[in-house]
């Protein structure tokens, strides 16, 4: 008789555990889930950003590729004058 209110005891505990460990599962399964939709949400978000990045133009680079063209056209008048010094065509 003993050894059967033992063995229902431990057959209540492991049941017990099973379905407490159930909720431990749907609570790591939820939070993963979530974790993963808001690290989507994050990636999307940069991805968005830096789509928007590549269209448009700071003030900061259109006054670098201003100075850039600025110095090309110096350059290519230098090596005009220096052709004229030489008599030829630029």
């Amino acid at each position: 008789m003993r050894a059967r209110i033992t063995r229902t005891s431990a057959l209540a505990a492991v049941l017990g555990a099973a379905l407490m460990l159930q909720g431990c599962l749907v609570g790591a399964v939820v939070g993963t889930g979530a974790a993963i939709v808001g690290g989507a949400a994050k990636v999307t978000g940069a991805v968005v950003g830096a789509g928007v990045d590549a269209v448009t133009t700071s003030d900061e680079e259109t006054k670098a590729k201003r100075e850039r063209e600025q110095r090309a056209y110096e350059r290519e008048q230098r090596r005009c004058e220096q052709r004229q010094r030489q008599g030829r065509d630029c």
